[in-house]
C-alpha cells in the first residue's frame, strides 16, 4: 500500500515495444482523426499566444532556459529523472512524465525520446501499453537498482498519456498516439472506480486507496481538468472521459470548503468528504499544484472561472502574506508557521494571473527569481517554476477542451528557431 507522495521523486520511459500491441491499436488511432482535424484550430489559437504572454516576454525564444537547467541537475544521460538530493536517488513516474511534459513544449524530441525509452523499460516492463508504470524506483535492500513499489501512481500515468497523444499530434508520430491510447484506456480501466454519489472517479493508483469498503483514499492534486479533458478530445469514443472530468471537478470544490486544497482526503458513502489520519485536513506540498491545474485553465473551459473564484482565499492569502503557505489547515483556514518556497510562488503565477492580479503576478515571479539566486532550487520546486513560469511565458497553453497549444506549433515554430 502505497502512503507517500510522490513530490521529490522522477521517472523516464522505454521504446516502443508491443508491434502485436500496436497493430491492434491502430485502428483506433484511425478515429483519432476527427479529434485532430481541430489541430489548424489549434494553431489559430498558438498564433495569439505570444500576445497572451505579455509584451515583457519575448515573442519568440529560441530556447528554454529553465528546461535546459532542469535536465542538466536533474535528468540522466539514459533518460532517468533523478531525485537528486534524496538519499537514495530515487526515480518516480511523476518525474518521468513531467519531463515528458516539459520536452513536448520545448520542442525537444531527442529527450522526449530518451526519456520515454527509459520510462517504458525500467517502469513498465518493457511496454507501456501491457503494464502502467511502476511508481518507484530506486536502489534495493540488496544493493540492485530496480523497482520498490509496482503499484502505479495515476497522476503520472495521465500526464503520460497526455503527452504522448500530444506529442502524437504536434510531432505527426502515430506511434505516440496509439501508446498514449492504450495507456489512457489502462487508467480508466485501473484506477478508477464508480464511488456513490460522485461517479467515476480517479484514484491514486489500483492499489492501497479503498481500505474500507465505504471509504477511499483521493487526492485533488491528481486531477488536472485540461488533462483529463485533453485525453477526452482525443478518444471521443469513450464516455467515460467527461463523467471522470465531472467527477474531478466535484472533488476540486467540495474538497475545499475555506477555499484551500487538501493534500488528501477521504471520501465515505453516505458521509462525503471527511479528513483522518490517512488524509488529515492540511494542504501543502501536494495540494499547491491544485491552484497550479486552475490557474492554467483556458478562461473559456467549462467552470474555469467558478473554479479561480472558489480558490480564491489563496489569491487573498499571498495578498497579505507576500507568498503562498507552506501548510495550511484546510478545515479552519489557520496557517502554518512558514510560508512556502520559490516553487509554491511559481505555482501561484498562473492562479493570480487568472484571478486578475497582474502586480501579485509579478511579485511572485520575482521572488521566484530572488530565491532561486540565494540556493539552487531542488527537482520539486523546479518542476513548479517549470510549469508556472513556462506558462507565464507563453511556451504553452492549454485550449478550452484541454489539448495542448505550443509556442513551436505557431509563428515561433522550428522554420522561425
Amino acid at each position: 500500500m502505497r502512503l507517500l507522495t510522490k513530490r521529490h521523486l522522477r521517472l523516464d520511459v522505454s521504446s516502443w515495444a508491443s508491434s502485436r500491441v500496436v497493430a491492434g491499436v491502430l485502428a483506433s488511432v484511425a478515429a483519432l482523426g476527427a479529434a485532430n482535424a481541430a489541430e489548424s484550430a489549434g494553431a489559430a489559437r498558438a498564433a495569439s499566444m505570444a500576445d497572451a504572454a505579455g509584451a515583457t516576454h519575448g515573442a519568440c525564444q529560441p530556447v528554454w532556459p529553465r528546461w535546459a537547467q532542469f535536465k542538466h541537475d536533474f535528468v540522466a544521460p539514459d533518460g532517468r529523472v533523478i531525485d537528486v538530493g534524496s538519499a537514495d536517488e530515487r526515480t518516480v513516474s511523476e518525474g518521468q512524465s513531467y519531463a515528458l511534459f516539459f520536452a513536448l513544449v520545448a520542442d525537444d524530441r531527442e529527450a522526449f525520446d530518451t526519456i520515454l525509452h527509459w520510462t517504458e523499460n525500467n517502469l513498465a516492463q518493457g511496454d507501456l501499453t501491457a503494464h502502467l508504470p511502476a511508481w518507484l524506483w530506486g536502489h534495493a535492500k540488496d544493493g540492485r537498482w530496480a523497482v520498490l513499489d509496482a503499484n502505479s501512481a495515476s497522476d503520472a500515468d495521465l500526464w503520460i498519456a497526455y503527452a504522448l497523444l500530444e506529442a502524437g499530434r504536434l510531432w505527426h508520430e502515430r506511434s505516440y498516439t496509439a501508446r498514449g491510447t492504450v495507456l489512457a484506456k489502462r487508467v480508466l480501466d485501473e484506477e478508477t472506480a464508480a464511488l456513490p454519489g460522485l461517479g467515476l472517479t480517479l484514484l491514486p493508483g489500483p492499489v492501497g486507496f479503498h481500505p474500507a469498503p465505504n471509504t477511499w483514499r483521493l487526492n485533488p492534486s491528481y486531477m488536472p481538468l485540461q488533462v483529463i479533458r485533453g485525453i477526452g478530445a482525443r478518444m471521443t469514443d469513450d464516455a467515460r472521459w467527461p463523467r471522470l472530468a465531472a467527477s474531478a471537478a466535484k472533488v476540486l470544490r467540495e474538497t475545499a470548503p475555506r477555499g484551500f486544497a487538501p493534500d488528501w482526503v477521504l471520501y465515505r458513502s453516505g458521509r462525503g468528504f471527511t479528513s483522518g489520519p490517512e488524509a488529515p485536513a492540511q494542504g501543502s506540498y501536494d495540494a499547491i499544484r491544485v491552484y497550479l491545474w486552475a490557474g492554467m485553465l483556458d478562461s473559456q473551459a467549462d467552470g474555469a472561472a467558478d473554479l479561480v473564484a472558489h480558490f480564491s482565499p489563496f489569491a487573498q492569502y499571498v495578498a497579505t502574506h507576500g507568498a503562498p503557505p507552506e501548510k495550511i489547515d484546510t478545515a479552519t483556514a489557520a496557517p502554518g508557521d512558514h510560508l512556502g518556497n520559490a516553487g509554491f510562488s511559481a505555482a501561484a503565477v498562473p492562479f493570480l494571473t487568472a484571478h486578475g492580479q497582474s502586480a501579485l503576478t509579478d511579485a511572485q515571479a520575482a521572488r521566484v527569481d530572488t530565491l532561486d539566486a540565494q540556493h539552487a532550487p531542488g527537482y520539486y520546486t523546479s518542476v513548479l517554476t517549470l510549469f508556472g513560469l513556462g506558462w507565464r511565458d507563453g511556451r504553452y497553453r492549454f485550449a478550452p477542451d484541454g489539448t495542448l497549444d505550443v509556442r513551436w506549433s505557431g509563428p515561433c515554430g522550428a522554420g522561425a528557431r
